[in-house]
């Protein structure tokens, strides 16, 4: 038999195990890694031993001369870190299911049975780590094999394995995603039949899961099967509202629910940041709601970038997602999302550049990576067109900076000063003075420097019938 396993900190805990009698072995997503040869496989280690976890868990720590350990009786598992591995013990166990809820019944069980109530077959090998076939795997139900044929599929029947714990259903999901796997049909088949049982899982976990979707290499592979199974019309119906295609007068608009799948993909390729991945996914939620056909233009959507922003709240607070600045960020790439398309247009002028450089401050690059991400079409030479159009605004923009200095810039003149210099408590003078000055910097008026701008000041508040304080 193939040895899987030979690092040392492996035959102290079977050193340790031998000692206590307890049969243990190394199990779950450590074992298909490693025959992955994923990276990172080493980093947590999940350990079931036919006895009790706990006493295991205390003992090999004292032998690593580990001082902290958690423990939790309810559960009957231990955990502590030594080094940068994580380490969790669990005793063999066997569970059942109440219908309505995912939270199981658990009694002492036999290495098989605990491994038969695993997600997929890919997760229900074990390593054993037992003097007698020490590094020897084992693999009741062709986890193995699977692993060859990319395929995941349940231990069990698939209906039960999603019926007691609907979250497996979002977690084939993300395993094909990241793994790049198919789900068996038959298999797919019952999520599609059970997918109702995902309203008894905890929004938060859920969400959870779709990070790791959205975090993966492809996107799309997870966002299309979670479309495909029902089960995203539960949680972001706003996104399965962009499918399908209508036609009037023989002018068909493109479906903007693959179009967006396709964005998010090609933004992953530039782009690890999560909440811009977000935004790229979101970026045309407002056109379902604003898409018009008006002759002889054909198919619009108007204002679809503010619309979509407002939207972006709702589905936060659904998905129980921060409302904090990430909100924001995404929120703020969403509305921004079409902006500098102005820029690329041949009257464009340096004003519109001003102003979309001072509205995007510092997530300009983002936008910008959202909006050549957005370029979808199959035609290579349009595509390099677009790409090329994007590029001039990039130099427009940087141009544009370096001579106005726009990005997050802070007035010239702030209120205090306003305010000393005419002897003013807050007032909405003051709003409108500084407005003034704002706008006449980003219009190209006056320059973005004090003179120019205190001069101004100086006429504003005599229309508004202010006086210096002498």
């Amino acid at each position: 038999m193939k040895t899987f396993v030979s690092d040392s900190i492996f035959k102290k805990i079977s050193e340790v195990a031998q000692e206590l009698q307890l049969p243990t072995y190394v199990v779950g997503g450590f074992v298909r890694d490693k025959i992955l040869q994923r990276p990172g496989a080493s980093k947590d280690i999940d350990l079931v031993c036919v006895g009790s976890g706990i006493v295991l868990a205390k003992a090999v720590a004292k032998k690593l001369n580990v001082k902290k350990v958690n423990t939790f009786k309810n559960f009957g598992t231990a955990q502590f870190r030594y080094g940068n591995i994580e380490l969790e013990f669990v005793g063999a166990r066997k569970e059942s299911y109440d219908r309505n809820s995912r939270k199981p019944v658990v009694e002492d069980g036999t290495l098989e049975e605990d491994l038969e109530r695993r997600d997929f077959t890919i997760n229900a090998m074990a390593i054993s780590l037992n003097k007698a076939d020490f590094g020897t795997l084992i693999d009741p139900f062709k986890g193995q094999q699977h692993l060859q044929e990319k395929l995941l599929k349940t231990p069990l029947a698939p209906v039960q394995t999603y019926s007691d714990d609907p979250l497996r259903m979002m977690r084939a999901i993300r395993f094909a995603c990241q793994l790049q796997f198919t789900i068996e049909s038959e298999s797919f088949d019952a999520i599609k039949n059970t997918q109702e049982r995902i309203e008894i899982i905890s929004v938060e976990r859920v969400a959870d899961e779709l990070h790791k979707i959205m975090q993966s290499p492809k996107p799309s592979i997870g966002l299309l099967l979670f479309y495909q199974s029902g089960l995203m019309a539960h949680f972001i119906p706003e996104i399965v509202a962009l499918k399908g295609v209508e036609e009037v007068d023989g002018q068909l608009h493109k479906d903007n629910f693959y179009h967006t799948l396709q964005v998010v993909d090609n933004l992953a390729e530039t782009s690890e940041k999560m909440w811009l991945r977000y935004a790229a996914l979101f970026h045309d939620i407002g056109k379902p709601i604003t898409k018009k056909f008006i002759k002889p233009t054909g198919w619009t959507f108007h204002n679809h970038e503010f619309v979509g922003a407002k939207m972006v709240y709702k589905i936060f607070k659904r998905l129980k997602l921060p409302l904090g600045p990430k909100l924001k960020y995404t929120q703020k790439i969403v509305r921004l999302s079409s902006r500098p398309i102005a820029v690329t247009e041949s009257q464009a002028t340096d004003s519109a550049a001003r102003r979309l450089l001072f509205d995007a401050g510092d997530d300009l690059n983002d936008l910008m990576l959202l909006c050549e991400a957005d370029i979808t079409t199959l035609n290579q030479k349009k595509k390099q067109c677009f790409l090329a159009n994007f590029k001039k605004v990039r130099a427009k923009l940087q141009e544009v900076e370096e001579s106005d200095k726009v990005r997050n810039f802070q007035p010239p003149v702030t209120g205090e000063e306003i305010m000393e210099t005419f002897g003013l408590p807050p007032c909405r003078e003051i709003g409108t003075i500084k407005e003034t000055i704002k706008e006449a910097i980003l219009q190209g008026t006056i320059k973005n420097e004090r003179g120019e701008a205190w001069e101004l000041m100086l006429s504003e508040a005599q229309k508004l019938g202010l006086t210096p304080k002498k």
